[in-house]
């Protein structure tokens, strides 16, 4: 794997070079957006291209099969349901393909497209998250899910399904882990706010319907809701939570890799040569198919057998009640013969003929045993077969259960392995010099994160998690719901004395209500999913202090600078704030003056 840790995808308006960091975006919650056509499926291709190049593997979850041409230049397990794919695969796959991207750092292209039942797609992309999520609970190694059409999965009006809860909970909790997300959509006003308000990285190609240049102005500021629509063929605005400059304007470069997303022409399609994978990797998953195969086989096998013999019981008892009835008649001719008194009448005269009746009663009666004997035997046998049957199911699920702990004893001794091969690499070669920590040497200028970190993941600790993670704050946002922006939280006595700035004879909503400005402080709190005690606390700084910009705003009231912007866009839209700069806001006149006790009382 590369030592890299920052990949070249674009550049600046003023032209110089745009670098992202590949840690913040291998572990981090990132967002893509922008109508057809304005190239944010390229701007995800691009990542993935650079990522790639650098050998840190992804898996991206293909809702339109367009990303297949990055097996232009790289070798990619292309998964799915269609026959161009490398291999079929449904959710019974998705433990060996979560062990194949993770530990045997194979990038994936998981294709739904060609799944005509979507509940088979939705349960595939489910169980092989879920899989991604447990096991990097103990790997804890950097890696990415991509993920095409996301509001289909979290939409903002419809109920969330369990694929969708599952992806929330791996942008909320994936990062401590080294799991990222990156989700992309053509229209951000149909994604759940959550999902878009927890990511750490943002971008914002051409937007043209109002609703979605909408959330451009609450999330960004309200001049970028013009500005959006304006741009042109991959062009962006990046907005992250690592740089000074919180929002640029950015071109990004055309992927390099054949471009199957693009609308057909009129020149002829040509396919481009595709790289493939092993066949030992493609081995193994076929292996699961044909043993799902066979035992599907096996089971119809044994239902049409069972069906063979409940039909030769049916028949049986048929002749047994044909031969019960004769027998009856016989009995009935036999008890008539007995008593000639009675029924002279009718019975055939002669000796020979009441032996000829008797010869052919017992003839009956010994034919009637012998019906129900072979019942009796075909039941037995039929028995046995049930019995049999069950056997063979037991056994089958032993040998599962068998194969599964050997593979966890696997996982566990070549975890061992691992262990005692960096233990050996990190043994000083002399008796002075010292393994450095983690068994990196970082050669006294090795690679550090802002925080000075060396290693491979800068900014985690020797436990594998970043500082922070392991007792993560709850958030405190407008509708209670918890994120991990590292907010602080309410319960916190401390913590509550610094967000709650209230004058101390009246609650801040009476204060309001008095000032006349209630109504708007809390239509501004309610769009900006922040809470109204937030709210407060800016305007007293503002009131205090005067103008700021966001980011010291956001510091001094502990929230993100996306949470705080769009607090302060949605302040200035109910006119209580006035814009004095870049990024920097102002309480407005009328507003100042209304203001000036609460700030005397903060």
């Amino acid at each position: 794997m590369s030592d890299q840790r920052q990949i070249l995808v674009g550049e600046d308006d003023d032209g110089t070079d745009l670098y992202l960091p590949v840690v913040e975006l291998l572990t981090g919650r990132g967002f893509v957006t922008g109508k057809s056509g304005s190239g944010k499926s390229n701007t995800a291709s691009v990542i993935a291209e650079e990522l790639l190049e650098s050998g840190f593997p992804l898996l991206i979850v293909d809702t339109d099969g367009e990303y297949y041409g990055l097996k232009e230049e790289y070798e990619m397990l292309h998964a799915g349901a269609d026959e161009e794919c490398d291999i079929q695969i449904g959710p019974e796959h998705a433990e060996q393909m979560a062990t194949l991207a993770l530990e045997e750092n194979v990038p994936v292209i998981l294709d739904v497209s060609g799944y005509l039942d979507e509940e088979v797609a939705n349960e595939l992309i489910r169980e092989i998250a879920r899989q991604l999520f447990v096991k990097e609970k103990k790997l804890k190694k950097p890696f990415l899910l991509v993920v095409e059409e996301v509001h289909e999965y979290i939409p903002e009006g419809g109920g969330v399904g369990e694929t969708g809860k599952l992806l929330i909970k791996i942008g909320k909790r994936g990062r401590k882990h080294g799991l990222g997300i990156l989700g992309i959509s053509q229209r951000p006003a149909d994604v759940k706010k959550d999902f878009i308000t927890q990511a750490n990285w943002l971008v914002w190609h051409r937007l043209t319907w109002e609703n979605d240049t909408n959330v451009v102005g609450r999330i960004i500021d309200t001049e970028y809701a013009e500005l959006v629509s304006d741009l042109n063929d991959g062009q962006a605005f990046v907005q992250t939570d690592w740089n000074e400059a919180d929002v640029r304007k950015v071109q990004f470069r055309r992927k390099r890799t054949f471009d199957a997303g693009a609308t057909p022409g009129l020149d002829d399609f040509e396919r481009p040569e595709l790289k493939s994978v092993s066949d030992a990797l493609v081995g193994d998953l076929q292996e699961i198919s044909e043993r799902k195969e066979r035992k599907q086989d096996r089971i119809h096998e044994l239902e049409n057998e069972l069906e063979k013999k409940e039909k030769r019981i049916e028949t049986l008892e048929d002749e047994l009640e044909s031969a019960r009835d004769v027998s009856n008649a016989a009995k009935q001719m036999a008890d008539a013969l007995s008593n000639p008194s009675t029924v002279q009448s009718k019975l055939p005269a002669g000796d020979e003929e009441l032996r000829r009746l008797h010869d052919e009663l017992v003839e009956l009666e010994n034919e009637r045993d012998e019906l129900e004997s072979k019942l009796a035997d075909r039941e037995a046998e039929l028995d046995d077969r049930e019995e049999r049957i069950e056997t063979l199911e037991s056994e089958l699920e032993s040998r599962s259960d068998l194969i599964r702990r050997l593979r966890a004893e696997t996982d566990r001794l070549r975890t061992r392995v691992d262990e005692l091969e960096r233990r050996g690499a990190d043994e000083p070669n002399d008796g002075t010099d010292e393994p450095a920590e983690d068994g990196v040497d970082d050669g006294g200028t090795g690679d550090t994160n802002s925080d000075g970190a060396v290693g491979e993941t800068a900014g985690t600790d020797q436990s594998g998690e970043r500082p922070g993670d392991a007792e993560e704050e709850p958030i405190v946002h407008g509708d209670g719901k918890e994120f991990e922006f590292g907010y602080v939280s309410v319960d916190d006595p401390e913590s509550r004395s610094r967000i709650v700035v209230a004058n101390d004879r009246r609650e801040f909503s009476e204060y309001f209500e008095t000032a006349g400005i209630a109504e708007q402080v809390e239509r501004a709190s309610e769009r900006s999913r922040c809470s109204t005690e937030t709210a407060a606390h800016v305007l007293a700084i503002l009131a205090r202090e005067g103008a700021s910009e966001v980011e010291p705003l956001a510091a001094r009231v502990d929230r993100s600078t996306v949470a705080v912007q769009s607090l302060l866009s949605e302040l200035r839209s109910e006119s209580i704030l006035d814009r004095t700069g870049t990024r920097r806001y102002g309480l407005a006149d009328d507003v100042r003056s209304k203001l000036t006790l609460l700030a005397g009382n903060d």
